[in-house]
């Protein structure tokens, strides 16, 4: 059957050997619509980031672009905010003819502006990886907003496995809406893909979102609830329902609309048109299947936006459409839902920081 496979599938893939690993597989690794990549024993400091390109490796690229080799060692190491680094991951993949792959950062990858993408040997495009490939997947790394202490067997990247081509039409969007209800408070905005919209209205105390400021400490990516948010983030509030975006900040927003991802499908989340604005939302684009969903905890889960301003100053609005969500449908039902019994971070989320901080 077409379309993206679900958890078992997974496992029985690994039980092929399609996927393998330096080290066994770990609980949890397996989610619902993908599987979480573990970063290896080495960093390698680059010059600049690369495409292997036609015929080329990417350890061939290395030596071309190598300034200096870490140890990431069980103490970890430091990657610096501002360099590009290149990790081989400890899985690598020999898949069938019939199925592709796609990768992108974990949520709170993205929320860190920790900006990740998986190459390949012969890739001509970042987290793509083609139908057939037999060789070793590498994480790109950059930190934009602040530096981060890394170690062996680190999950910041998760890679998704599609057979044939399983994207809903408009048609089919609107059909499953009806049925559903994908998105709440209002009618959909659908073109392809559902069309949601950033929320500028107050909520306690008039938050409205989160700047990343530019001069911080390192964070410890196994810390967990560890950070006091005021020490890496500034809080915006307004009462207009505008923000006004600075070139080169990076921002955590929230969408107005509450998402709803349910059991047969998948999402992944899209720029919207580049004529609406001089900004970018979104690093980590997966939505699992079960996100938002009643019977999964979820009753509707608003998507965190992760934004970045490019070349000039612009007004963002309360209601403003800022991406989509393209749904694809699952080739099964997963075998475990998304927050159904698993440590699923964001469900029924509102504005939300990484599970680096503290709650306030």
């Amino acid at each position: 059957m077409t379309g993206v496979l679900a958890s078992q599938e997974i496992e029985a893939l690994i039980t092929q050997g399609a996927i393998a690993a330096d080290v066994p597989f770990v609980d949890g690794q397996v989610q619902p619509a993908s599987l979480d990549l573990r970063l290896g024993q080495t960093a390698y400091r680059v010059r600049a980031s690369f495409l292997a390109g036609q015929g080329r490796s990417v350890s061939d690229r290395i030596d071309e672009f190598e300034m200096h080799r870490i140890a990431l060692g069980a103490e970890g190491a430091v990657l610096e905010k501002g360099c590009v680094y290149l990790v081989p991951l400890m899985e690598r993949v020999r898949l069938p003819q019939d199925i592709q792959a796609i990768a992108n950062a974990k949520s709170s990858t993205g929320r860190l502006d920790l900006l990740t993408r998986v190459i390949t040997d012969g890739g001509v495009e970042f987290d793509r990886i083609a139908a057939g490939y037999d060789g070793p997947l590498y994480a790109e790394i950059c930190p934009r907003s602040f530096s981060v202490l890394v170690r062996p067997g680190m999950r910041l990247n998760q890679i998704r496995f599609r057979r044939g081509r399983s994207v809903l039409s408009d048609t089919e969007l609107h059909a499953l809406h009806e049925a559903e209800t994908l998105v709440g408070g209002g009618a959909p905005v659908i073109g392809e893909g559902l069309g949601f919209s950033v929320d500028l209205q107050p909520g306690d105390g008039g938050l409205i979102g989160y700047r990343a400021r530019p001069h911080t400490g390192v964070i410890d990516l196994d810390r967990i609830g560890a950070y006091d948010p005021l020490e890496f983030w500034d809080e915006l509030r307004s009462d207009s329902g505008q923000l006004i975006l600075d070139p080169g900040a990076f921002y955590i927003l929230v969408s107005r609309e509450a998402v709803h991802i349910p059991p047969g499908y998948a999402a992944e989340m899209a720029p919207y048109l580049a004529m609406v604005g001089e900004f970018r939302v979104h690093y980590a684009g997966f939505f699992d299947p079960g996100f938002g969903h009643a019977a999964a905890g979820g009753a509707g889960a608003r998507g965190v936006l992760e934004v970045r301003c490019h070349e000039a100053p612009f007004v963002l609005e309360h209601g403003q459409i800022v991406g989509r969500l393209v749904y694809e449908r699952m080739s099964q039902v997963p075998a475990q839902l998304y927050g159904a019994g698993i440590a699923s971070n964001y469900q029924g989320q509102g504005l939300k920081l990484s599970k680096h901080f503290r709650g306030r």
